[in-house]
């Protein structure tokens, strides 16, 4: 979202509407800019649309409890709150969306290697081919970076000052996590089958 932007005819505090109508009205204003973002949208950006004082977080608990039974939510992730769909309708949109180059594409060493940089970040294209015992193609980088999932990181301090990879704030949006603390464990990771392929990785 941008920042520092002002809109001199919004009216904040709504003073003229009663109570009731007035927290409505709240709460439409973030559900648009929910649905206008295309990333999280942090608390303080939502605090700029709605009166002094008025909870932000409670207007969008009470927007969540409205779209209950419906086929999106409300998600803390990255920093901010997003409107996604639920988990649930995955296979329905994979059946009828053009979704070719999205997240639901990548393989299942494509999302391990995702998951090796996520946990050992920065690290270079050399430290990933030491865990998986191989090589990690360019094309398969290039894919990480085409979803911006990753993105370059510091140069290493190694000899050569090779290009380390980093996760990205659509890696949390993609997995719906709030920050990288959030990770699961090696055991999850495995009985997810998400790194069957690299049974030899140290996500420790």
């Amino acid at each position: 979202m941008a920042k520092d932007r002002s809109e001199p005819d919004l009216d904040l505090e709504l003073a003229d509407l009663p109570p009731e109508l007035r927290w409505r009205e709240w709460m439409r204003r973030i559900e648009a800019v929910l649905f206008a973002s295309a990333s999280p949208v942090p608390r303080e950006d939502l605090a700029r649309v709605v009166g002094q004082g008025a909870s932000v977080d409670l207007l969008v608990e009470d927007l969540a409890a409205e779209l209950e039974g419906r086929a999106f939510e409300v998600a803390w992730v990255a920093g901010g709150w997003i409107f996604r769909t639920r988990a649930t309708y995955a296979p329905a949109i994979r059946a009828a969306a053009d979704i070719g180059d999205q997240l639901l594409d990548l393989s299942e060493f494509d999302v391990a290697v995702l998951a090796a940089i996520a946990y050992h970040q920065p690290i270079t294209r050399d430290a990933l081919k030491d865990i998986f015992g191989k090589e990690i193609s360019r094309d398969l980088i290039g894919r990480l970076h085409a979803r911006d999932l990753i993105g370059t990181g510091p140069r290493s301090p190694r000899r050569g000052a090779p290009y380390t990879f980093v996760t990205t704030e659509q890696f949390l949006v993609a997995f719906g996590l709030e920050s990288l603390r959030d990770l699961p464990d090696r055991e999850q990771l495995e009985d997810a089958g998400v790194v069957a392929e690299a049974s030899q990785v140290d996500f420790g």
